[in-house]
Parts: C-alpha cells; structure tokens; sequence
C-alpha cells in the first residue's frame, strides 16, 4: 500500500467528507451532469458536507441545490472511501484528494422548477442501471456505480448509525 507524506510532521492528512443521494424513481436513478476540469461528468447529487451542519441535513441541502428536487434521506447506503489525482495547469503539480463519502437512500420529495441549479450543473437526467454502467468513463466519481450496485442489492443502515453531537451546530 502508497503512503502519502503530509508536507511536515505537524500537518494532519484529512479526507474531504461528501455526501451522495442515491435517488431511485421506477427503475431509474436520478443524476447530474456538470462540467469539471476532466470535461462533462455524471454524478449523483452529491456535495461537501459544510461547517454546521450533518450529514443528512448535507444531503438534503445537496440535492436540492444540484437536482432541484427535495429529498430526505431515511436509509444510509454505505459509506465509502475513494482517492482523486489530477495534473494541475502549468505544472503546479498534482492534486491529491481522498474522499469519505456518506451515500443515502431516501425518500423523493416535491421538484422546484424555479430553483436555480449549481454553478456547473448543466442538467438533472434519470438513467436506467444498464444505462449507467454503459456510460462509466464519464463518471465523476468511481463510487458512482458501487453505491447503484449496494442500492439494488438492497444494502440499507438505518440512521442512527450517525450521531451529530450538538456542538455542531454552535
């Protein structure tokens, strides 16, 4: 296994904590294509867990600023760790990143055609299984397909396994 050497002893690796709705409707999930660095890519409605708030409040918040949809999650689906490299412009280097994603199931809720999507959200689709697996190189993320596939399998944790203290929220 690599080891990554932080720049100094006192600095502390930390994985950026994401969140994923895992949102299915008749056979079909719910996902977002949006422009990146690598060109156009699918993702779940997905984000970055922001200061004060928890994860399921992320993922509700996430997936309705990226799909314009409501969403309240009431299963978690797994949690899941995934490393992203990219050469940077005008060789600053690479940019290494390590992910720890918290994937929810839950329940759909109203769509708010007004709400203005994410700055690089061009579109919300919804894709069969077999359509998802087939357009895997335009994958954002690598956690994309293992999320759909513990879903189908029927994986499900109930809530209680997180626990956001109060301090929080301060």
């Amino acid at each position: 296994m690599m080891q990554i050497n932080s720049p100094d002893a006192s600095t502390r690796w930390k994985p950026s904590v994401t969140v994923a709705a895992i949102i299915e409707k008749d056979g079909k999930f719910l996902l977002i294509e949006e422009h990146t660095p690598e060109g156009l890519r699918l993702n779940n409605p997905a984000g970055h867990l922001d200061p004060g708030e928890s994860p399921l409040q992320a993922c509700a918040r996430e997936a309705l600023e990226e799909s314009a949809y409501d969403f309240k999650p009431t299963h978690l689906i797994g949690m899941y760790l995934s490393r992203f490299q990219r050469t940077l412009p005008s060789d600053a280097g690479i940019e290494d990143v390590t992910y720890l994603r918290f994937a929810f199931s839950g329940e759909l809720g109203a769509f708010h055609p007004q709400q203005p999507l994410d700055k690089g959200i061009v579109r919300t689709l919804w894709l069969s299984p077999d359509e998802i697996r087939a357009s895997a190189s335009t994958h954002r993320s690598p956690l994309l397909l293992q999320c759909m596939k513990d879903y189908l399998q029927g994986q499900r944790f109930g809530l209680e396994l997180i626990y956001t203290d109060p301090s929080v929220y301060l």
